[in-house]
């Protein structure tokens, strides 16, 4: 049995960031299907109904919110023990997470007597230099989210990186009836129009554009309503949120929104609430070259409408999405009232978008790729 450690945030509820999430489903899917590889997973307590071939290290003691302080510390004394200090514990490491400076300095040193395995949501090139990057990678393979970021690494001098896209479980995120009890919890019916955002407070500079479109998209559509699965972590976000809630009630349109920030939900029933997605960001910075937000709503066969920013056009395209101008208010609203009024337009595109991710982003597809990678190294 070959031992393979996932380095993550906690793997534990809630279940509402990507990375750690897409950790998850792959250790399920990469052992029910590879008997003699035993997967162990860093969580914060212990979470039921896994194959008996993942092992859960419960070194966290909390999985709320940002990634703090003292669950670093928790993470790297765990890495000095059985990595640097026992350095057979582990066959292999697997990262899910793009490094800094300061834990790619750190990771090199405790992580020098095993062979790793990098996987790269985003580059972070609103944060680091090209000569920054070259230095913080370190890795026997990385294996990228996009071909962006695989042809960038590889015009750096890289020649160990791969392109695997991240898959989703697609019996999970398929189109389903609107979950009852969700509309009742925040006073919707079944034949509202109902929009979906899931993004960011602060980063991405979205929410206002998000929030503005609605305003005016209720003047036209008065059974609109808005939902926002939208985490707060940290002040800014909390911050943002309120100004968010002041406008909304300002236009006397708060009881027409449903704020999800709890992490008491299922994705896959946020997205099937609603009509159509949204995802109008104006920049990608701290956000996956592939976000899985977007990816979920098409596998639920939910049109979405999707800024142009060039990051973007690696995965949206006439057929499966609306790509309207970054920061354009007045192109959101217009692509928002094209669907309303086009049913046949709208399924078309939810169709399209479901054919794209079935395609491309299937978590059966994406386990082999890795089960692949790890044999070659074991």
């Amino acid at each position: 049995m070959k031992k393979i450690l996932y380095v993550s945030r906690p793997i534990a509820p809630p279940w509402d960031e990507a990375s750690k999430n897409f950790a998850h489903n792959l250790s399920k899917k990469i052992t029910t299907s590879n008997s003699d590889l035993e997967i162990h997973l860093m969580t914060n307590g212990k979470l039921k109904n896994l194959p008996n071939n993942i092992v859960q290290e419960n070194i966290y003691t909390s999985s709320q919110n940002d990634f703090g302080f003292w669950q670093k510390v928790y993470l790297i004394r765990y890495l000095i023990r059985y990595t640097f200090l026992n350095s057979h514990k582990y066959d292999l490491v697997h990262l899910f997470f793009t490094p800094t400076r300061l834990t790619s300095w750190i990771l090199k040193r405790i992580l020098r007597k095993t062979k790793v395995i990098q996987t790269i949501a985003t580059l972070r090139e609103d944060l680091f230099s090209e000569k920054e990057i070259k230095k913080i990678m370190f890795e026997d393979i990385i294996v990228t989210y996009s071909e962006y970021a695989k042809n960038k690494l590889q015009t750096l001098g890289f020649n160990n990186v791969q392109r695997i896209y991240p898959g989703i479980d697609l019996e999970n995120y398929k189109q389903k009836m609107k979950n009852e009890k969700l509309l009742e919890k925040y006073g919707f019916c079944n034949t509202d129009f109902i929009i979906n955002f899931t993004g960011e407070y602060t980063r991405l500079n979205a929410i206002d554009d998000v929030t503005n479109s609605f305003i005016e998209i209720s003047k036209k559509i008065p059974e609109a309503k808005l939902s926002l699965a939208v985490r707060v972590k940290n002040k800014k976000d909390k911050n943002k949120k309120e100004k968010i809630i002041a406008k909304l009630k300002e236009k006397d349109l708060l009881d027409n929104i449903a704020f999800h920030d709890d992490g008491n939900y299922e994705m896959s029933d946020i997205y099937n609430l609603c009509d159509l997605s949204l995802f109008p960001v104006r920049n990608m910075n701290g956000k996956f070259d592939i976000p899985l937000a977007v990816i979920e709503a098409m596998a639920c066969e939910k049109p979405v409408i999707i800024s142009d920013i060039p990051i973007l056009k690696e995965f949206s395209n006439e057929n499966n999405s609306i790509q309207v101008r970054a920061g354009n208010v007045k192109d959101i609203t217009k692509a928002v009232l094209t669907l309303y009024n086009d049913k046949e337009k709208t399924k078309n595109f939810g169709n399209s978008a479901r054919k794209y991710v079935q395609e491309n982003f299937d978590l059966e597809k994406a386990s082999r790729k890795y089960s692949e990678i790890y044999k070659s190294f074991l």
